[in-house]
């Protein structure tokens, strides 16, 4: 028999995102420096030996249970691809936790690096190409780009190495419709885009800016 007061019991006093350990979980450090009178955001383009490379973002990575909270993840990440020590950077607190559409978990948190220029940043060269920052009163000034995408699931992929036809959901073998042996979906997703001197910002990092300069405006 049911009991509801067992299920009641049972359920979360804050609700979290369900199956969270299917997706890969990441954390990024939004980290902001007082430079020149004004806050400015500090970016790093990634560097050439590594995933997503020559792409501009803020530091961060993948969570390690070690790490305890995805906020040691964000710091433990900054130290290690900025070379910013610990005791200079201050988490003032979280953003909104976004769930990407590659399949990852990003918990965010805005952090200051307490730094008098961006020659007291040693980035990591395994990792890191460059570091800049750009004047967050940039953003405020300047609207992004916007742009859509088409998200669609995908139930059938071809191996990358032999060429042959991996079925992932067999729709026809469970008795689903039709429609579900071909893409289904298609769900519009939309990318933010910045342009400053230094290259094109988009996706997660842009994102993670309109945030928190909306947030400045309200």
């Amino acid at each position: 028999m049911v009991s509801l007061e067992k299920l009641r019991n049972s359920l979360p006093g804050t609700p979290g995102i369900q199956a969270r350990e299917e997706y890969v979980n990441t954390a990024v450090l939004v980290l902001l420096a007082f430079l020149n009178g004004e806050y400015h955001f500090i970016f790093q383009k990634r560097g050439p030996n590594i995933r997503q490379n020559g792409e501009v973002c803020f530091p961060g990575g993948l969570y390690h249970a070690g790490d305890g909270t995805s906020e040691q993840t964000a710091v433990r990440e900054t130290v290690e691809e900025m070379g910013i020590p610990k005791e200079n950077i201050k988490v003032i607190g979280p953003l909104d936790t976004i769930i990407a559409p590659m399949g990852a978990v990003v918990d965010a948190f805005v952090g200051v690096a307490e730094i008098n220029g961006i020659d007291e940043i040693f980035p990591n060269r395994d990792e890191v190409e460059s570091v800049f920052t750009v004047p967050v009163s940039h953003f405020e000034n300047n609207s992004p780009l916007i742009y859509h995408a088409h998200l669609k699931v995908h139930p059938v992929t071809v191996d990358e190495n032999t060429g042959e036809e991996v079925v992932l959901f067999p729709a026809r073998e469970l008795g689903l419709p039709e429609r579900y042996e071909r893409p289904w979906g298609g769900m519009k997703h939309t990318i933010y885009v910045y342009k400053v001197p230094q290259g094109i910002i988009w996706g997660l990092t842009a994102r993670f800016i309109l945030d928190v300069v909306n947030r400045l405006k309200k």
